[in-house]
């Protein structure tokens, strides 16, 4: 079989680090990857701080950079060879890559090594059920530094690197919506899949990973110039440049995730774990605003763990959420309401109110928490997290924090798409409901406020000139969820 991957290279191999007229190493175009870490959004969202053990056991400061001799290197990786079906070697070429990662690019691993804690037990898994070697899980990588989204620039996309008719011949499916090939599960198996297939054709694990970069036609070929050789290395100098860097790449990326602690590197700490997540069916079609409001839980956190969705929206059909444990619970409990309020929501045609959103700067004053100051924005404690560092400790008094608040237009007109006539007519309508509510609160009487798309508490309470824990109380809401359609009491 002819993989139509081979009219791409990986986008680690592809894209290009800069467009000065410099000579570059083959290792950059990974090395470009890797920077591209530190410009992910997901990563703000999902990490903390890389958290340097006081006592580790090599003693290093934590501006140490290790530095070991030949003969050092070769060991670890004779060690690491001894038990896998892979020749992991030590060359010039690998001490390429190895100097990469362990020195220049340190920062970066340290950040791959947190994303590592949420993917690499699935990867394995995985390989683990399709009997292929769990050293594999290094692969993704290379691909595509461990970013879900990736995508190069011949349209190669995903921790897996899929072109859209390789992955479409694996099974994953590309829509407006939805684009399986970020789908870290299903993506990993299409892996899985492929590279049970290549080496059921070389038979070689070294060859497997050439054929995965640059194609199985390409590596028959060099091996018909090199005269019939059947391994790597004595055919690497007839591959395609990118591909000649492509395994060296693979045994430094070994090296360093398993002696990353010899070279005082520590992984940035994700919030969440493979195992502190779960998968749910969601039967309806909502967006990621409508499950933030329903779960207590950022946009940016939901985009993070279910990069397959393309237009933050879940289609209709029983398509799979991953979310933390504890929101799966939540999720399950009030499925049914939800869905509810989005049908109300859709079946009374409301209109959708433009929120403008603004930035403010909150000082901590002395006693407060997160969790007050998300309750007095109308906010979650997500979102706090999101936008603004926050240590083990929470915050301390005197710490300035960034909040975003959506507020009310100052001045907005109702639009209805209709004729002359109709618009004054609901104009005249809304003045008249205006004015009865107003007569009807100051003979004491209750005022009520259905929950349009887009609002929040913050913005409802500003614009009925109360505060939000007003609201709470009269409606005993425990949290700031709310669902549209929903009826609160305001005073």
């Amino acid at each position: 079989m002819v993989s139509l991957k081979k009219y791409c290279v990986s986008a680690t191999l592809l894209l290009s680090i800069s467009v000065k007229a410099q000579t570059y190493g083959i290792d950059d175009p990974i090395a470009a990857m890797l920077d591209s870490l530190s410009t992910q959004k997901m990563f703000e969202t999902a990490f903390s701080r890389p958290v340097f053990p006081k006592n580790n056991k090599y003693k290093f400061s934590a501006d140490s950079i290790p530095k070991y001799d030949e003969y050092t290197y070769q060991s670890r990786l004779a060690k690491l060879d001894a038990n896998s079906p892979f020749d992991l070697v030590y060359n010039e070429h690998v001490k390429g890559f190895i100097n990469m990662y362990a020195f220049r690019k340190r920062e970066s691993v340290s950040r791959m090594m947190g994303v590592a804690q949420l993917y690499y037990p699935m990867f394995e898994e995985v390989f683990d059920r399709y009997n292929i070697p769990l050293e594999l899980k290094h692969l993704a990588v290379i691909e595509s530094a461990l970013i879900p989204y990736a995508k190069s620039r011949a349209g190669a996309t995903g921790l897996w690197q899929f072109m859209y008719p390789t992955g479409k011949m694996y099974g994953l499916n590309v829509t407006s919506y939805i684009d399986q090939r970020c789908d870290p599960y299903k993506a990993t198996v299409a892996a899985a899949e492929y590279l049970k297939s290549l080496y059921g054709m070389f038979g070689d694990w070294q060859m497997v990973l050439a054929a995965y970069n640059a194609g199985p036609g390409t590596i028959s070929k060099a091996i018909r110039r090199s005269g019939g050789k059947k391994t790597y290395w004595e055919i690497r100098p007839y591959l395609p440049t990118e591909t000649q860097g492509y395994v060296p790449a693979f045994i430094a990326a070994n090296y360093v995730m398993s002696y990353a602690a010899e070279h005082n590197i520590y992984p940035a700490v994700p919030r969440k774990t493979y195992f502190e997540v779960d998968t749910v069916v969601v039967k309806e079609q909502m967006n990621f605003e409508q499950l933030s409001q329903a779960l207590d839980i950022s946009q940016e956190e939901i985009l993070y763990f279910n990069p397959q969705y393309r237009k933050n929206i879940i289609p209709a059909g029983g398509n799979a959420m991953c979310l933390p444990k504890n929101k799966i619970g939540i999720f399950l409990t009030n499925e049914q309401d939800i869905y509810a309020a989005i049908h109300a929501q859709q079946k009374e045609g409301v209109i959708v109110e433009s929120l403008a959103e603004v930035k403010k700067v909150h000082t901590v004053r002395s006693g407060e928490k997160l969790s007050t100051i998300a309750r007095k924005y109308g906010v979650t404690v997500a979102d706090l997290k999101n936008w603004n560092y926050v240590g083990k400790k929470g915050v301390k008094p005197g710490k300035k924090i960034i909040v975003y608040v959506r507020e009310q237009p100052k001045s907005k007109e109702l639009e209805v798409k209709t004729d002359s006539n109709q618009n004054i007519a609901a104009n005249k309508e809304k003045d008249t409901k205006q004015l009865a509510e107003n007569k009807a609160t100051a003979k004491g009487e209750v005022t009520w406020h259905k929950v349009k798309k887009g609002e929040s508490l913050f913005s409802i309470a500003k614009k009925h000139g109360v505060e939000v824990d007003d609201i709470k109380k009269l409606n005993k809401l425990k949290s700031n969820n709310l669902t549209f359609g929903q009826l609160l009491k305001i005073k």
